[in-house]
């Protein structure tokens, strides 16, 4: 399953040249993978006030173009893989406009308990990503 979301560029996100920062996209990244989950009837507050967190243990980012000021990007994104204790989240971003490949990722993340230690993924969730 497939998730898409829209982010409009302001002033804020870029550097003195109109485009947007680098590690901005990572940020970008994070709002769309809560938004996933979210849709999947998974909060991540809750998973947090039960002492069950997802911390990123490998990023990997291919920059192909650069979003500029005022764009309005649209961020795929879905899970191509599943463990016990780990999810690996694809999101591709483009540009809404043109349809352009602005930055692709591949992200995993651990499953882990309130001092960071890593556990299985609580059953309830685990079924709404099937």
């Amino acid at each position: 399953m497939t998730h898409t979301m829209e982010i409009k560029i302001y002033y804020e996100d870029t550097d003195c040249g109109g485009v947007v920062y680098y590690a901005n996209y990572l940020r970008y990244m994070e709002r769309a993978r809560t938004e996933y989950l979210a849709d999947r009837g998974i909060s991540v507050k809750a998973l947090m006030d039960e002492g069950t967190l997802f911390l990123v243990s490998r990023a990997e980012l291919d920059y192909r173009s650069s979003a500029r000021y005022g764009d309005t990007i649209r961020i795929e994104t879905k899970i191509s893989e599943t463990t016990g204790a780990t999810l690996l989240f694809e999101h591709t971003m483009t540009e809404k406009a043109s349809g352009k490949v602005l930055t692709e990722c591949r992200a995993r993340l651990v499953c882990a308990d309130a001092a960071g230690k890593p556990k299985r993924m609580p059953k309830e969730m685990a079924d709404k990503l099937r």
